[in-house]
């Protein structure tokens, strides 16, 4: 009889690493359908079942004519103007305003609910955008920079307190996270949550999102049309993003690096596999180059 003997696979950190984004995908994308399919398709009823009550109230209106003005105010959304409210509210492109949405651009947070409306205004945004994308990268990862001096030298400080050098490393990053933490996470949803009238679970969320720069736009800071904002509100809030993205982009590099570190310790074989694929690649640009 003929023997089958099974060849052991070899998965490189590559193929382990596309297998584990697309599942990831394939997992979210799940989950999101589960919770909130159900929940649109009933804000869905709800908006038609309002239509017909409204067109049932004022007979005058016909299903074209409220169909077309439904039309108009989502136009107006569109262009950044809030359909509630009158002529006199706040403009979308104050000082404050431009600030702000000047640092989502170059933040690439771009959350949608403002955007150029003239062919000038989109060219200078595309152009701006090209600008002012790396140069903003370049601050970050100088600013990421300074902070893993003072991070380093709060290190060397509390070395000369506590002689173990694990312990001291694990209470520097302790406290480099939950001081950054209390500045950039906890206490601007706090202050969002005062200012906007959001729960704090919202002025989080809206946060993290912010800071993540996905940037939906459902929330977005001094956008209410029956409040008003304190001039510099919404410039503070851009710097107050600038910088925190700078701490996150740490916090992250930091998490992806103990990943790789544990990955590393677990299963040997795939960080010398990630190292002969660094080395390989290495050797093709230089041959490139010559």
């Amino acid at each position: 009889m003929a023997r089958f003997q099974l060849v052991p696979v070899k998965l490189s950190w590559t193929v382990l690493l596309v297998l584990a984004h697309f599942i990831y995908l394939l997992v979210g994308a799940t989950i999101f359908q589960i919770l909130e399919r159900e929940a649109e398709k009933e804000n869905r009823n709800h908006f038609q079942l309002e239509k017909l009550n409204f067109l049932s109230n004022y007979t005058c209106l016909d299903g074209p004519a409220l169909e077309k003005f439904v039309q108009v105010i989502l136009d107006a959304w569109e262009k950044g103007v809030n359909p509630s409210g009158n002529s006199t509210n706040p403009s979308n492109w104050d000082f404050s305003s431009s600030f702000f949405f000047a640092g989502t651009v170059v933040t690439t947070i771009g959350y949608g609910n403002l955007s150029p409306s003239t062919v000038s205004g989109q060219v200078f945004c595309v152009f701006y955008a090209l600008c002012g994308i790396p140069l903003n990268l370049a601050f970050l990862k100088q600013l990421g920079k300074c902070l893993t001096i003072h991070l380093g030298r709060l290190e060397r400080g509390m070395v000369s307190v506590v002689p173990h050098k694990q312990a001291v490393e694990v209470l520097a990053v302790s406290s480099f996270l939950i001081t950054g933490s209390l500045l950039f996470l906890v206490i601007p949803p706090l202050m969002f949550s005062y200012v906007e009238s959001w729960t704090f679970g919202e002025g989080f969320y809206f946060t993290f999102i912010t800071l993540s720069t996905i940037g939906f736009g459902d929330y977005v800071v001094g956008t209410d049309p029956d409040k008003e904002y304190i001039s510099l509100y919404r410039s503070l809030a851009g710097i107050w993003v600038i910088f925190a993205l700078a701490w996150l982009a740490l916090i992250l590099n930091m998490g992806a690096r103990i990943m790789e570190h544990v990955i590393g310790l677990t299963h040997p074989g795939f960080k010398r596999q990630e190292e002969e694929e660094d080395v390989s690649s290495s050797k093709l640009e230089d041959t490139s180059k010559i």
